[in-house]
């Protein structure tokens, strides 16, 4: 018989100490009433990342995407206020945005015609003469709370949610020293991996643990006896200093500065850090066995004299994401099998993981308590 939500959540015990600590158990990534709450009481109210800053920056700019099954859109107003409303048409629920991003004067959806100013309220319906009891004034585009940090747009469905300085924490400072603003934007890569989102932030967040056994490349210049993890707030920060090295020609080369920067930022943000360059990651859940992997590229420079230096460190970083693919999927079909219940966690390696796995459990078990209470 199949064991119930509260059994499946129970099984992980989250206030053990990190010596006596195991991972989230295998059905918390296999099963797909745990994605459904995930996506209800994780993705739902927590900021989402959706766009960057510089693609907002006028007014009639927007962006459109999907979050959480939902869609939204973002656009900057002729008053310069930066907008988010849900992307569905008052009339019939079409998408009144059909483009990834672009500029526009109106927002008009392309079913009935139904048009909306970049403040989000209706202007226009065709042939609705007659119609009574309608008030216009409360038939807009339904708002999103929208906020910015550094060079990102966030979004987040919950209408009560803390602030979004207030949910990044300490990370704000901690990363203002690096300037990340002051980077340009050069390139994106998309991955749809065959493994539950939880399965790459574990991948990340273990510490480097399996950098010298998977990404050769990447461990030449790391120095990584040195390999630190920093756990506050709702991000943990892993760094390592920088090394020299002619092992990987072409890592040494796009691989540069004193200290290599690793933030996590709960549940599904990685920004990652070198001189003149940084990546971000974002992690995406399909469904329990699928998830889409965003990277955006950036750097100081992204003149056309630079292009050729800019693309060959985009490849570095397509390979390690190539060996991370490779070994998430794997992790998938072992969590299915009947030898594999939980594993335990290395002290010097995988705080970053057990923070994770906290601050999903409180979400979690706070979410099952108030459904059966309400039952």
């Amino acid at each position: 018989m199949k064991s119930s939500i509260q059994t499946i959540l129970a099984s992980y015990n989250d206030r053990a100490p990190l010596a006596e600590a195991s991972t989230i158990p295998a059905p918390w990534y296999v099963d797909t009433r745990i994605a459904e709450l995930e996506r209800t009481n994780v993705f739902s109210k927590t900021w989402q990342p959706v766009a960057r800053a510089d693609q907002v920056t006028e007014g009639g700019e927007f962006v459109s995407t999907m979050v959480a099954g939902e869609p939204v859109v973002v656009v900057r107003g002729n008053d310069g206020v930066l907008r988010a409303f849900f992307n569905v048409c008052r009339h019939h629920a079409a998408a009144v945005v059909t483009q990834p991003c672009g500029q526009a004067s109106m927002l008009q959806c392309p079913y009935h015609g139904w048009r909306y100013g970049l403040d989000g309220s209706l202007k226009g319906m065709p042939e609705f003469e007659g119609v009574q009891n309608f008030d216009r004034a409360q038939n807009g585009l339904v708002p999103v709370r929208v906020e910015t940090w550094e060079c990102f747009v966030f979004v987040n469905l919950d209408e009560h949610a803390t602030p979004l300085q207030d949910f990044l924490g300490d990370l704000v400072r901690r990363v203002a020293p690096l300037e990340v603003s002051k980077l340009h934007y050069f390139d994106r890569r998309s991955f749809d991996i065959h493994c539950n989102w939880k399965v790459f932030v574990d991948n990340y967040l273990d510490g480097g643990y399996h950098v010298p056994h998977l990404h050769k490349g990447l461990n030449s210049v790391l120095d990584y006896k040195q390999y630190t993890i920093e756990n506050e707030d709702r991000y943990c920060l892993q760094s390592s200093p920088m090394v020299s090295s002619d092992e990987d020609v072409t890592t040494g080369a796009t691989r540069k500065g004193d200290r290599a920067w690793y933030f996590w930022q709960y549940p599904n943000l990685m920004i990652n850090c070198y001189e003149g360059y940084m990546d971000t990651n974002l992690v995406i859940p399909v469904d329990a066995d699928h998830c889409k992997v965003i990277f955006d590229f950036y750097f100081s420079d992204v003149s056309e004299a630079r292009r050729e230096y800019n693309q060959q460190s985009v490849d570095v970083g397509n390979r390690v994401q190539e060996e991370d693919l490779g070994i998430c999927e794997d992790v998938q079909r072992g969590l299915k099998s009947r030898a594999y219940g939980a594993g335990r966690l290395s002290v010097r390696r995988e705080a970053g993981e057990q923070l994770f796995h906290r601050l999903l459990a409180d979400d979690l078990k706070r979410a099952s308590a108030l459904v059966a209470a309400a039952d």
